[in-house]
C-alpha cells in the first residue's frame, strides 16, 4: 500500500504531472493507494476545486484515522526529529503509515526522510521510486 501525502496528491491531480503518471502507473500495476485523515484535511484546507476532490475520492481509499497510539508514535518521531516547528503533521502522517504498513509517496523527501530508521519507507514520483534508506 502506497499513502499519498498532500503535495503528491495535489501534484498528481495535475494531468500530464510526473506524479500523475507516477500514480497511473501504480494504478496500472493494482498498487492499493490511500491517504490519512491528516493529509486529507490538509488536502481539504485548499485551494482546491469540488471536480479535484470528487477526483481525488475515487483514486484513494477512505482516509485512515488517527489513533491514540498514533499519537504516541508521532510524540515519539517529533522528538527524535528535533522538535522541528511545522513538522507535528508529518510526524502523524508517518505513524499512520507506520501503523497500516504504508509507504508515504511525497514530493518532498526531506519531510519524511528522516524518519527511515524508524522504518518509514518514503517513495517519488521519480524514476527510482525509493529514497535511500
Amino acid at each position: 500500500m502506497i499513502h499519498l501525502d498532500t503535495g503528491f496528491l495535489m501534484s498528481a491531480l495535475r494531468r500530464g504531472s510526473v506524479e500523475d503518471r507516477r500514480l497511473r502507473e501504480w494504478l496500472t500495476q493494482g498498487e492499493r493507494i490511500g491517504i490519512d485523515v491528516v493529509s486529507w484535511i490538509e488536502f481539504l484546507c485548499g485551494p482546491v476545486d469540488a471536480e479535484s476532490v470528487e477526483l481525488a475520492t475515487r483514486v484513494v481509499d477512505e482516509p485512515v484515522a488517527l489513533l491514540a497510539g498514533d499519537a504516541g508514535l508521532a510524540a515519539k518521531l517529533f522528538n527524535l526529529a528535533g522538535r522541528r516547528r511545522g513538522s507535528l503533521n508529518d510526524c502523524m502522517i508517518a505513524a499512520i503509515a507506520l501503523r497500516v504498513g504504508a509507504s508515504i509517496a511525497t514530493t518532498d523527501l526531506a519531510d519524511f526522510r528522516r524518519f527511515a530508521s524508524a522504518g518509514l519507507r518514503v517513495v517519488t514520483a521519480r524514476a527510482a521510486g525509493r529514497s535511500p534508506d
